[in-house]
């Protein structure tokens, strides 16, 4: 037993030594970015980053300038930090700047799916066939059906619909839109009330899972959190097995089709019900946080909840419930909502907050919009934050922080998409679905449930919050690079439902 003590004690002091060896033997090669290890061998940075990155990230640009290297756990992070120096690694066509090998390893870790060749490809022309044009307005229609029965119940209207329910607005959003897309993408029974309570009980566990994610993806996790999270994934495995979703009726066809890709390329059903966690998560992580901001802001400026019930009122009429109680309007509106496309495009502004990463495939040069050429190292991953670099650009944005509804309207009412910096136009103004390789497949189901919902409550509902003096929450600062950020603290709120026509 001694014996046995002492040969893993002198393990460990090797692996040890090894690790921070790794660490003090980089130096920075000519052309390089900065470098920037840390005081910690190996660790470098990385619990200054995963306590808030973005403060880290501002420290780090005024300390280093636009590009720089940084040490993260081992492995080394060049961020680049000038949008107008974009281009280069979003427009990568020769793929020296990799972000699906990145990808690939994420999802094994996260939802245990080992990755087919082409499915990323698949994953992409399945969106496009079935999550834009015609595929998207049928998905509307169904979404606003389902939205309808999470938001109303079974029996729809209740007796003491018109009386104020309270709820935390945080809960109420992430909650509603992510049963109403999970019933809407993976189909139902023909038991309504079973459907909703089966939908009630994995956003409980999504909610569970998500809550550790961000340390997960990290390898932050205690022992006892590991040990939930592998309860929590074989749960989802099982809850969304692709054979339950065979006994169900209106699977959407963005679904069916990519699990009869699976099938064809003889992929195992267990590795299918994995995809389908993955794809629950990448299609309803982010949608409801997102309405909570949007909600959020519209009842802390009236000035922008008028307008949009203006809009609709020119748009849709006076939407009320019909006479079958249910949610009703045309979804065709989305396309002709010049002013919620600009409050969603500003709350995806101010609190979508993605990290675009790609991994450098042999050394290789980059050059900046300013002339001047950095080294980019072998096996080194290349990243950019837009939310710092972009987003919250005072030349690009004039006070950025300030939450703006017609930032993106032109005075004819028009969509605003002419932005500058240093003089010059600028592409990529915002980027809350990422870019390039990496831009979400899925973001134009994502807008048109964020529109649906948020339309959908401002027509059918009075809303408030109990406080009207509450401030708007700070963000978790966990949340910081893994899409829409989530609030530190839930919100109180007040809804009830307008009586029908």
């Amino acid at each position: 037993m001694v014996l046995w003590g002492l040969m893993l004690g002198i393990l460990l002091v090797a692996t040890v030594g090894y690790l921070c060896l790794l660490g003090l033997f980089r130096q920075r090669r000519p052309q390089e970015p900065p470098l920037d290890k840390g005081s910690v061998p190996w660790l470098g940075h990385a619990i200054a980053f995963r306590k808030n990155m973005f403060e880290f990230l501002k420290q780090m640009r005024t300390k280093h300038g636009d590009v720089f290297t940084v040490q993260l756990g081992g492995q080394y992070f060049t961020f680049v930090m000038d949008p107008l120096s974009f281009g280069p690694i979003l427009k990568d066509a020769q793929r020296k700047l990799d972000f699906v090998k990145y990808a690939e390893k994420l999802v094994l870790k996260v939802f245990g799916y080992d990755v087919v060749p082409g499915d990323h490809r698949m994953i992409h022309s399945a969106s496009a066939k079935y999550l834009m044009g015609d595929g998207l307005k049928d998905l509307n229609e169904t979404m606003l059906d389902s939205l309808s029965l999470v938001i109303l119940g079974p029996m729809s209207q209740s007796p003491d619909a018109s009386c104020w329910h309270e709820d935390g607005l945080f809960h109420f959003c992430y909650n509603a839109l992510f049963k109403a897309g999970y019933l809407s993408l993976f189909g139902r029974t023909k038991n309504k009330e079973q459907d909703l309570l089966q939908a009630e009980e994995l956003f409980a566990q999504f909610l569970k899972f998500d809550r550790l994610f961000p340390r997960f993806v990290y390898s932050l996790l205690g022992p006892c959190e590991w040990l939930e999270v592998g309860r929590l994934q074989r749960l989802f495995h099982k809850m969304l097995s692709a054979q339950h979703n065979l006994e169900k009726d209106g699977v959407s066809n963005w679904i069916a089709y990519m699990l009869q890709f699976l099938r064809e390329h003889g992929v195992a059903p267990a590795m299918q019900d994995k995809f389908n966690f993955m794809i629950l998560w990448v299609s309803q992580g982010n949608t409801g946080p997102a309405s909570f901001w949007a909600l959020l802001f519209l009842l802390k400026h009236p000035e922008a909840m008028r307008a949009l019930r203006e809009e609709a009122a020119r748009v849709l009429g006076e939407a009320r419930l019909d006479a079958g109680r249910s949610c009703n309007f045309k979804v065709s509106a989305l396309h002709h909502s010049p002013a919620l496309d600009s409050v969603m495009e500003e709350t995806l502004r101010l609190k979508a907050a993605p990290t675009l990463l790609r991994v450098v495939n042999g050394d290789q040069i980059l050059k900046m919009a300013s002339g001047e050429k950095y080294q980019l190292r072998n096996g080194d991953t290349v990243a950019l934050f837009p939310y710092l670099s972009v987003h919250m650009d005072p030349e690009i944005h004039p006070d950025p922080t300030a939450f703006k509804y017609d930032r993106f309207l032109n005075p004819d009412g028009s969509r605003k998409v002419n932005f500058y910096k240093a003089g010059k136009k600028i592409h990529h103004y915002t980027m809350p679905w990422g870019s390039g390789m990496s831009i979400c497949p899925g973001r134009f189901l994502a807008l048109s449930e964020l529109k649906l919902f948020v339309l959908l409550m401002i027509t059918h509902f009075d809303l408030e919050l109990v406080d009207p003096d509450t401030p708007v929450p700070p963000v978790d600062p966990q949340r910081w690079g893994f899409g829409t950020t989530h609030p530190s603290h839930d919100v109180r709120f007040r809804y009830r439902l307008r009586p029908p026509v």
